[in-house]
C-alpha cells in the first residue's frame, strides 16, 4: 500500500521535477477542511497508478518557497509535472474521476 510521500521545499527538485515519472503534488496544510477531504482519494490515485504516476504531498505551512514559486494561491491544489514541467492542475477538493481523468493524459 503506498500512500503519498511527502516533499519538502528541500527534496521538491529531487523528487519531483527530475522523476522520470509523471509526478502528481498535493499541496496541502494541516488546517484546511476540503485538504482532508480530498487526501484519501490522492492515497487512492497513488495505488491506482502505483508505478505509473508518483503520487507527493507538499504541506503549505512547512515549505512556503515551492508554494510561492508555483503560485499556489488556494488550496488544496494538485499539480502535475511531466519531465521537470508543470503540465496541468485541479484545484479544490475533487472527485477521483476528475483526477484519474486529468492523469490519464500524462500516463501513456
Amino acid at each position: 500500500m503506498s500512500a503519498a510521500a511527502q516533499v519538502t521545499d528541500a527534496s521538491f527538485k529531487q523528487e519531483v521535477l527530475e522523476s522520470e515519472l509523471p509526478v502528481l503534488v498535493d499541496f496541502w496544510a494541516p488546517w484546511c477542511g476540503p485538504c482532508r477531504m480530498v487526501a484519501p482519494v490522492v492515497d487512492e490515485i497513488a495505488q491506482q497508478y502505483e508505478g505509473k504516476v508518483k503520487v507527493v504531498k507538499v504541506n503549505t505551512d512547512e515549505n512556503p518557497s515551492v508554494a510561492s514559486q508555483y503560485g499556489i494561491r488556494s488550496i488544496p491544489t494538485l499539480m502535475i509535472f511531466k519531465g521537470g514541467q508543470r503540465v496541468d492542475m485541479v484545484v479544490g477538493a475533487v472527485p477521483k474521476t476528475t483526477l484519474a481523468n486529468t492523469l490519464e493524459k500524462y500516463t501513456d
